[in-house]
């Protein structure tokens, strides 16, 4: 088992290098590494167990670590309000659109009621920052700044959205409802930001302290989970203190720069972010292998799960398409295809309560939208690659003239 493990970490990091020059998603390689696992392990006579638990666990403290990263990679500056703005907005109404169209397809064809087509339609209907971060590395700044904001946006509205739906099951009052929904985000705000305000003071005070790293990731698992227990949405509180630890100076003002000595978190501050880059790298790697385990290709439908899938992919990319045109106002390409389904989207599928389990729903969709729409997202991208080349030629071509110039303009020493 040890060799095992370290194999497949060792494969997850060249599977990395290998996505950087091919643009081929990691995922899909670590996906298919563990069905070709479970396949070998098959031919031998290995029973795998039921791996059901045991991804939901990973696939939490995953998502933890996934929302911290994108947390302390993103600089909140007021250049960037608008394209925070358009990217808020998008994952929003691509949120809301796609999952209440999905739900009426699986609401016609597969006869759910709309509520249990609901807790269906929004996992397939969020992004996976999990897949997008790593993948965007070779667009251009601005692009990959709008895609690591929306894929973090709707990765947080999503599960928002779909817990929100859970805890209002059976409440018919729509007063209720909007007490319930209007309480909920405002005590989880206040609680982010008092919380986020308060693991800063401390940070600072176990600088020099061995453990330190690991303690603040355990005290953020522990903030997550009690919020949970009080359907609260925490990944706010993942996010806000993200947030606060990477934009020190435009959160730590006035009375607070006495309190808080945002300086002596530079050290500290590299090394907790070169912690979390690594842990999510692992918890990555060993989350899809463990869904390449789970996956049976023994019976994949007939072509109404196809049809049903493909119905999906053209709502995904149809309604994404019409709010990429309004709101950019751009070329929505390669931006149109970058809309990877993940680890979000299984995870959220596992969380499904036993009493909404709809018999009648083949989990076959599920594989084949988040395969569909990472290989689409590969080929996008290859398609795409000499494009940069082109950008960076056009965007340095006058500073290379300008050098020119003045290298032939330069007064030459006699002694040169």
């Amino acid at each position: 088992m040890i060799i095992a493990f370290s194999v497949i970490v060792i494969l997850s990091f060249l599977f990395n290098i290998l996505s950087k020059k091919t643009n081929i998603p990691s995922v899909l390689m670590l996906i298919l590494m563990g069905f070709l696992i479970k396949e070998g392990l098959s031919a031998v006579d290995v029973k795998i167990p039921d791996l059901k638990q045991m991804l939901e666990i990973i696939g939490v403290v995953g998502l933890i670590m996934i929302v911290l990263e994108a947390a302390l990679d993103l600089k909140l500056k007021k250049d960037k309000t608008i394209l925070i703005l358009k990217a808020f907005f998008i994952s929003l109404v691509l949120l809301l659109a796609t999952s209440l169209v999905i739900a009426y397809i699986f609401q016609f064809f597969i006869q759910m009621d709309l509520f249990t087509a609901m807790i269906y339609a929004v996992p397939l209907s969020i992004m996976s920052s999990a897949i997008i971060i790593p993948s965007v590395a070779n667009l251009t700044e601005e692009n990959k700044e709008f895609m690591i904001y929306e894929a973090t946006f709707s990765d947080i509205l999503g599960i928002m959205l779909f817990y929100f739906l859970l805890d209002t099951q059976g409440i018919e009052s729509g007063k209720q409802i909007a007490v319930n929904v209007t309480s909920n985000i405002g005590l989880t705000i206040v609680a982010s930001v008092l919380l986020s305000y308060l693991l800063v003071f401390l940070f600072q005070y176990i600088k020099q302290m061995h453990g330190r790293l690991f303690l603040m990731v355990a005290v953020l698992t522990l903030l997550y989970s009690v919020g949970k227990l009080f359907h609260l949405s925490s990944l706010l509180i993942i996010l806000t203190f993200g947030l606060v630890l990477n934009n020190r100076r435009l959160f730590i003002r006035g009375v607070l720069k006495k309190i808080i000595k945002a300086e002596d978190f530079k050290v500290i501050f590299k090394d907790f972010k070169t912690l979390i880059e690594e842990s999510s790298f692992v918890i990555r790697t060993f989350f899809f292998v463990l869904f390449g385990l789970t996956i049976h290709f023994d019976s994949l439908g007939g072509i109404f799960i196809y049809a049903i899938t493909i119905l999906i992919l053209l709502v995904l990319y149809g309604i994404r398409y019409l709010n990429l045109k309004i709101v950019t106002k751009d070329k929505v390409m390669p931006l149109l295809f970058i809309a990877p389904r993940g680890l979000i989207t299984i995870l959220l599928f596992y969380a499904i309560p036993q009493e909404l389990i709809d018999p009648y729903f083949d989990s076959n969709i599920l594989l084949f939208v988040i395969l569909s729409t990472n290989v689409i997202m590969m080929i996008a991208l290859m398609r795409s690659g000499g494009d940069y080349e082109e950008v960076d030629k056009m965007n340095f071509g006058s500073l290379e003239r300008e050098v020119e110039f003045n290298t032939l303009n330069k007064p030459v020493k006699p002694t040169e």
